[in-house]
């Protein structure tokens, strides 16, 4: 394991007025970039680490298909379910991996959407961990019912029984949330994978291996047109999957925000689910992230930068998360509904309070740590604190779901929920179909945005010597004629007598639309 030791490259955390730090280690080059992301794919050994990862994953994976025929066929009596806890740990589980799923799209789009640049680095994380993630959330839904055989019953289609779903039910809107969710972040995934499995298929030694990168990148040249429609796309689908993940994690908080039980029905669940959402996905993507840098040696592309970024808006989303559940208690408490109050003072001083205070201390108090910048930059540390999110962010869940209804309006109805083994291993065994997808990914596709990380290098930028920008990836460069005029004076270009950029330029547009320029 000495791969954990190795030395930072570079250390661009610090913070002068008007000058920002490379995202990327200063001997990078657009070579070198290609070479690094590429090589892990086309290195026909992957290191040993991931072969034992895969061998754990694959492992449970097979727990998970063994636990889920197990309850096919004997019931959900296996489950800690009783009356009146209806609902268990499968919509635990449910609720917790819809929320990763629906904080990767989100923090790739919005942060695209702002032009924060140090994105190019997570953000093929942040998206291949969605889908995964709402993988793994739609197999809860299917054998919660207890029926699986009957699941088409979900859909409105005609049938002989003339007989249509509930549209009031939240299973219905569950339904509808991820597969919505899940057909945009496929779509924003792979539209930003395009020129890169064109870059592969380009590099292909093998027939096998240029059919199978050559079909999905859909004939990509590198071309003006290309260039130009890959980035309106993109746009036009990071504006579209923002507001589409607010709205759809929102509609997950009405599972529980319309019902007239205590401590579900209050308004704050949307934006303190949508909050958690982006608090418990940074948490993921940098559980993903720390551990692949070191193992693949991607220092050099993914920085300490990255990591303290990722850090900082956690400390935030962890800040908001904890005002939530102050909030809680406070609008319990101005409500002057007892049964409110009471809900909340179970929570905390009830028989599930070893939950709520683990949520707590995970939640809230452990990213606090990420005030002192020496801790926030350690990679291992972060990882830790991390990895305790991760535990907090499934423990609200369980606090939220269990601790409502376990007490409700009647203590002749109140009952302890205990989950069984079952429960345990269903929940490990979703964890295995995770990592094991997120295995293959690293192993067979670009697990870094090489056309994306090129555009934030030094050598993109229009103000390096003796270099022309072609597009305007970012939006920075100047649009007006006179910002023109001034921005070639201050780059040298009119004293060169060159008055024209070359094709593909945002500035001077080729006559020639199909010019294959290639702008990378």
């Amino acid at each position: 394991m000495s791969f954990l030791n190795t030395p930072e490259p570079i250390d661009n955390t610090w913070e002068r007025p008007g000058e920002r730090p490379p995202l990327t280690t200063p001997e990078q080059t657009f070579t070198t970039v290609t070479d690094t992301v590429c090589g892990i794919v086309e290195n026909p050994k992957p290191p040993r680490a991931w072969w034992i990862a895969l061998g754990v994953s694959l492992s449970l994976l097979g727990l998970f298909g063994a636990m889920i025929v197990y309850l096919l066929f004997t019931g959900i009596g296996v489950w800690g379910v009783n009356n009146p806890v209806g609902w268990g740990f499968a919509i635990v589980n449910l609720v917790f991996w819809i929320g990763i799923g629906h904080a990767g799209t989100l923090i790739s789009a919005i942060l695209f959407l702002f032009r924060q640049k140090w994105r190019t680095a997570v953000n093929r994380f942040a998206e291949a961990m969605t889908i995964f993630a709402v993988a793994c959330a739609g197999v809860f839904p299917s054998i919660h019912v207890g029926r699986a055989w009957v699941l088409h019953w979900f859909f409105p289609v005609p049938n002989q029984m003339d007989m249509w779903p509930n549209f009031r039910s939240p299973l219905l809107w569950d339904l509808i949330a991820i597969a919505t969710y899940l057909t945009v972040s496929l779509m924003f995934w792979y539209m930003g994978l395009i020129p890169d499995l064109a870059t592969l298929r380009d590099r292909a030694k093998s027939k096998v291996r240029q059919i199978a990168y050559g079909i999905p990148a859909l004939g990509w040249r590198g071309s003006n047109r290309h260039w130009l429609r890959f980035e309106r796309a993109y746009l036009l689908l990071a504006g579209l999957a923002t507001p589409l993940v607010l709205s759809v994690h929102s509609v997950v908080s009405f599972d529980f925000a319309t019902s007239q039980l205590p401590g579900w029905h209050t308004t704050i669940f949307p934006p303190y689910f949508v909050a958690g959402a982006v608090f418990g996905g940074f948490a993921m993507v940098a559980l993903l992230i720390i551990p692949s840098r070191e193992l693949f040696g991607l220092k050099q592309l993914i920085t300490i930068r990255h990591i303290e970024n990722m850090n900082k808006i956690m400390l935030l989303t962890g800040s908001l998360v904890g005002y939530a559940y102050a909030m809680e208690f406070f609008i319990a408490w101005y409500s002057g509904n007892s049964f409110e109050t009471f809900a909340f003072l179970n929570r905390a001083f009830g028989p599930y309070a070893w939950a709520y205070w683990i949520m707590i201390g995970c939640n809230v108090i452990a990213p606090q740590f990420f005030w002192s910048k020496r801790l926030r930059t350690s990679p291992w540390f972060a990882f830790g604190i991390v990895a305790l999110i991760n535990v907090g962010m499934w423990f609200e869940r369980y606090v939220i779901i269990v601790t409502s209804l376990s007490r409700d309006f009647l203590p002749s109805s109140w009952e302890y929920y205990s989950p069984t083994w079952v429960d345990g291993l269903t929940l490990l065994g979703s964890f295995g179909l995770f990592f094991t997808l997120f295995l293959l990914f690293v192993r067979f596709l670009p697990m870094i945005a090489m056309a994306e990380i090129k555009t934030v290098m030094p050598a993109a930028d229009a103000h390096q010597a003796d270099h022309k920008p072609l597009g305007d990836y970012w939006g920075d460069f100047p649009q007006g004629r006179a910002e023109r005029s001034r921005w070639r004076a201050s780059v040298g270009l009119e004293a060169k007598g060159d008055n024209k950029l070359p094709a593909g330029s945002r500035f001077d547009p080729p006559a020639d639309q199909d010019s294959e320029e290639v702008t990378s």
